[in-house]
């Protein structure tokens, strides 16, 4: 008996093509009239060298989640290594995709649950409330487990519902493993 899965999870190193692959997947949904909205990441390049990363709106909205910032003695600031992130910058972009689950039914797309998005307890809390609902259809990435387990990041790759592909050099251009994916993400929207 085929498993029917809810959700779509890609896992794998960081560079190693998750954000390229939503991307891809995102578009064929758009060309077959699927509903999505969400976002991704994308790094910020200068001279070569990232500096940070930003959202990206699936409707064309950009903001800031993380820059490089000096050293600083302000203890309320979130890091992740050499990286400062802006919560209400991403939360103001990210918020209004959780609250608005239950309009119609359209895919999630949630490109990246990691460290520094587990910074906002509204963007958690939203997570787990979206994975709860039975109507609900995410396409999400999450990071390879490393140091300090992340508890949302741990619940998602255990959820029963989520369908969890580690990409791979291999696999990331796979034809077989997108039309998997699309098929999976069409049936849960039945």
């Amino acid at each position: 008996m085929a498993v029917n899965y809810r959700h779509v999870a890609l896992t794998g190193p960081p560079g190693i093509g998750k954000t390229t692959l939503v991307q891809k997947i995102v578009s064929k949904l758009q060309e077959t009239e699927l509903p999505c909205q969400g976002f991704y990441t994308q790094e910020v390049r200068q001279g070569g060298r990232r500096v940070g990363f930003n959202v990206i709106t699936l409707d064309g909205k950009t903001g800031v989640l993380a820059k490089v910032k000096a050293d600083s003695s302000n203890r309320r600031e979130h890091r992740v290594g050499q990286y400062v992130v802006d919560v209400p910058a991403f939360e103001s972009l990210a918020l209004p995709f959780l609250r608005t689950q239950n309009i119609s039914p359209h895919i999630l797309v949630l490109d990246e649950i990691g460290k520094m998005e587990m910074f906002s307890q509204g963007f958690v809390c939203g997570v787990r409330q979206i994975m709860s609902q039975p109507n609900s259809t995410l396409l999400i990435t999450v990071p390879v487990p490393k140091g300090k387990p992340m508890p949302l990041v741990e619940e998602i790759r255990n959820h029963p519902d989520i369908l969890l592909v580690n990409v791979t050099r291999e696999n990331r251009d796979d034809d077989v493993l997108l039309k998997k994916i699309l098929t999976t993400l069409k049936i849960s929207l039945e």
